[in-house]
């Protein structure tokens, strides 16, 4: 069983309903010992960083997540905003991440850049695969949907995945053993979302 993880954050249904569509099942919870017997989780997310943080803290998810994440390795995908909680701080706010990356979510800097550019980049765009079983069958053709005013800056290029050019080349998904993320929206993404949701559930 999967868990989409419940941290009043939006989207868990269209989560949920997409992997549905390929024969996945999947609870949506927020309940520790449904988290803790998991075969793998997924954290989605719409939002802003330090709400995210404070819900996961005030539903006592911090711990069971970082029990089954860092110690029984057990694979986790960070979708938009669930992404960047992986990483240790975020420009948006003040709280710490969760740190299972060693990264850190930046806004979107067009100061040096000659085009007019709006925050935030919405809708879909390309991805360029660097690596990463998630992406298997997509390597060459790849459409997400997007909806995000921050992104993921690793520290190590080899945490790096997939990326997208939005005024300049950004991270558009992550990946270190089990910890991926995708900044993307895979459950608006049609086919593409499809074919990197069934990666996540049979190749982790």
């Amino acid at each position: 069983m999967i868990a989409v993880i419940n941290y009043k954050m939006g989207n868990l249904e269209s989560v949920r309903n997409m992997l549905k569509r390929i024969g996945v099942a999947a609870s949506i919870t927020s309940d520790i010992a449904a988290i803790e017997a998991a075969e793998k989780l997924i954290l989605p997310g719409v939002g802003a960083f330090d709400a995210g943080m404070d819900n996961l803290r005030y539903l006592g998810l911090l711990e069971v997540i970082r029990k089954k994440t860092m110690i029984e390795k057990t694979p986790i995908l960070g979708i938009c905003l669930g992404m960047q909680l992986l990483t240790k701080k975020s420009e948006e706010g003040t709280r710490e991440g969760m740190g299972f990356l060693d990264a850190e979510t930046k806004k979107f800097d067009f100061s040096g850049i000659k085009e007019d550019l709006k925050i935030p980049h919405m809708g879909w765009n390309t991805v360029a695969v660097k690596k990463n079983k998630l992406f298997k069958g997509l390597e060459n053709d790849s459409r997400f949907y997007f909806v995000h005013s921050y992104h993921v800056v690793c520290k190590d290029r080899e945490d790096v995945a997939a990326v997208t050019n939005y005024g300049y080349d950004f991270a558009a998904s992550v990946g270190r053993e089990n910890v991926l993320g995708v900044q993307f929206h895979p459950e608006k993404s049609h086919r593409f979302g499809m074919e990197l949701l069934k990666n996540f559930v049979h190749n982790y």
